[in-house]
């Protein structure tokens, strides 16, 4: 089983991904002393009695109420027993787990002031397979801490955790995987519970399934390409020379690469001097998906590595500073582009699949019509999925409103952006699907199929196998392509750990 360490080097998507998938962590070398630098940063405070948020004051609206000394000592453990809470379906085990490595990863900056116990137990809880149950709906996106909070029970032998496929108590799980409760000192309550482990695992999650949705929308425009008999002088290398935009000129290779040998590329073979737009921009639009991808993964390798803590422990000022880094808005804002892009490349499969249907008809003047014809069948569907999809692409970012007393009166949403993203993913992969599946019938219809280009042709076979293997039914056969189209990450499935 691979293993993730964790050191002061910047962590990967890629490694988050693997951990989110079963992967083992440990504490690279000079972790623990970092971790133990900004502790001793709070240790300090407390011995000087200074005015702390969260620390020697309330939290939200009571941060002036000073707390007194026995009620500094029982706060860490107020705090996260008294800030979960959340309602709908528990998150899924993979994101449990990348936002427990995001924490854990957090932790290891040493701006959280957090004990070095704190990262040994969310070691230890990844490492053994205790995944803490929280519900999916919780935070406004200004620090997930209703539902950190419900991970970080767990971590004190409370709530609820899924241990070896079974829901025990936390402590019952701990116990099974031979953990000690973490005993909650200085500001380890604040630490595990102030982060936005959900949002940015999550995210990391989404990220990592975009890239395969932007190559499939690749695959689903050429296999139309081919069966319309598209102009293909809109991958010429010369129209990305004329604006270098690095996602248009490499949805442009792309499609070149996918349409390599095909007769389309011969002298000659295009039909029309240019086509409906629907398939004359797909290199720009397709393009754009890629950038807003490039940028979502840029905002969660930066929210990934930061320091988000609020106070936030600086070691070399030897302060704790009150700031405002638990706010991912430009993580937030970037997944909300992120469905707006997607949404595009989902308006230009849909009106293809207008041009496809004409093409189908065209061909079937004074001819049998076909036996089979899954993506005919499934047009009107797919029109119905694009509305859905269109109102994905409303922002999340600008709806929370103020709580608190109005002492919280911003905040970024990001998880449900995010959670958004997600959905918007699934959707467009399966408007791709049906658009994969009408350029076939298409295709299939014709009185001579054309030879295919090497990833056309590949494409062509894809659907022809997903046809042969399931019931013959619309949306079985669209059920049997959507499991191999797009291709999913291979992150793999969180493991049990060895017996």
């Amino acid at each position: 089983m691979m293993t993730v360490t964790i050191t002061e080097a910047a962590l990967g998507i890629e490694d988050l991904l693997a951990v989110a998938g079963g992967a083992r962590v440990e504490l690279g070398e000079g972790v623990g002393a970092r971790i133990a630098a900004g502790r001793a940063v709070v240790d300090r405070a407390l011995d000087a009695g200074d005015a702390v948020y969260g620390l020697t004051t309330q939290v939200g609206h009571g941060k002036d109420t000073r707390l007194s000394e026995e009620e500094i000592r029982g706060e860490q453990r107020f705090l996260v027993m008294s800030h979960s809470g959340g309602i709908g379906p528990p998150l899924p085990t993979e994101v449990v787990r990348a936002a427990l490595a995001v924490r854990l990863n957090g932790v290891a900056r040493g701006g959280s002031g957090a004990g070095v116990a704190v990262a040994e137990i969310l070691t230890a809880m990844l490492n053994a397979g205790v995944h803490p149950v929280v519900p999916e709906t919780a935070s406004v996106g200004a620090g997930d801490v209703g539902q950190m909070a419900g991970m970080a029970q767990v971590a004190i032998g409370m709530g609820r955790a899924e241990y070896r496929g079974e829901v025990v108590p936390g402590g019952e799980a701990l116990r099974r995987a031979g953990i000690t409760p973490l005993i909650l000192s200085g500001k380890d309550g604040l630490a595990l519970i102030s982060a936005n482990g959900v949002s940015v695992g999550h995210a990391a999650l989404v990220a990592g399934r975009a890239a395969a949705v932007a190559e499939a929308a690749d695959i689903a425009a050429a296999l139309s390409m081919e069966a319309t008999g598209a102009n293909t002088s809109v991958v010429h290398p010369a129209v990305g020379r004329a604006k270098p935009i690095p996602g248009q000129v490499a949805a442009a290779d792309h499609l070149r690469m996918l349409l390599a040998g095909s007769t389309l590329l011969k002298p000659g073979a295009a039909r029309s001097v240019q086509d409906a737009l629907s398939f004359r921009v797909v290199p720009q639009v397709h393009g754009a998906l890629r950038e807003y991808i490039a940028a979502a993964r840029s905002a969660v390798v930066a929210e990934l590595n930061a320091a988000a803590d609020n106070p936030l422990v600086s070691v070399p000022d030897q302060a704790l500073v009150s700031n405002g880094n638990f706010h991912p808005v430009v993580l937030a804002i970037a997944f909300d582009a992120l469905r707006i892009a997607l949404a595009q490349v989902g308006q230009l499969s849909e009106r293809r699949m207008s041009h496809l249907w004409d093409a189908f008809f065209r061909q079937l003047a004074g001819g049998p019509p076909p036996t089979v014809a899954y993506g005919l069948q499934l047009r009107y569907p797919a029109a119905a999925l694009f509305p859905e999809l269109k109102q994905l692409a409303a922002p999340a970012s600008l709806d929370t409103p103020p709580l608190d007393l109005g002492v919280e009166d911003h905040g970024t949403s990001a998880p449900l952006s995010v959670r958004k993203a997600s959905a918007a993913l699934d959707m467009l992969g399966d408007l791709l699907a049906i658009e994969l599946l009408l350029a076939r019938d298409v295709l299939a219809a014709a009185s001579a199929t054309p030879a295919l280009g090497d990833g056309t042709g590949a494409a062509f076979r894809k659907v022809e196998q997903a046809i042969a293997a399931a019931d013959p039914q619309p949306d079985a056969v669209h059920r049997a392509l959507r499991d191999h189209f797009p291709a999913r990450p291979a992150t793999g499935q969180p493991q049990a750990p060895p017996d």
